[in-house]
């Protein structure tokens, strides 16, 4: 059982695991079609720009409210394996590098909330899944 000082802990794990979605989804709001000409820049079709929107908005919320966590986190820890690399395969810049190595270990982050669940101060806690 989570003592509060873990609970908390996952708590606050979860909301800066989360932050970096929410703020991604939410400024793609504002420059939509700068967002498809780097997708496009990318080789990824344009027409996933609505769905990553709401992606990263939707399980951004699911992890800020400890909502079906397990899953969305190794969900999450996918998708950030994938975008790293998609768009930071190019190793030879050091800052691509950190970019890709920062995915990994947001990779990781994903992985231990999979594994250790929201701790105390969640939705799925309050539904008896931890």
């Amino acid at each position: 059982m989570d003592t509060s000082l873990h609970s908390l802990a996952k708590l606050a794990a979860r909301v800066l695991l989360m932050l970096l979605f929410l703020v991604s989804g939410l400024g793609k709001l504002s420059d939509p079609a700068a967002t498809q000409g780097y997708m496009a820049a990318m080789g990824l079709p344009g027409i996933l720009l609505w769905p990553t929107i709401l992606f990263e908005i939707g399980t951004a919320l699911c992890i800020l409210l400890g909502f079906q966590t397990r899953a969305v986190a190794a969900v999450l820890a996918a998708f950030s394996l994938v975008t790293a690399f998609i768009f930071h395969h190019q190793l030879a810049d050091p800052v691509q590098q950190i970019m890709f190595l920062k995915n990994l270990a947001i990779a990781g982050g994903f992985l231990l909330l999979a594994c250790s669940g929201p701790g105390r101060f969640s939705v799925d806690a309050r539904r008896g899944k931890p």
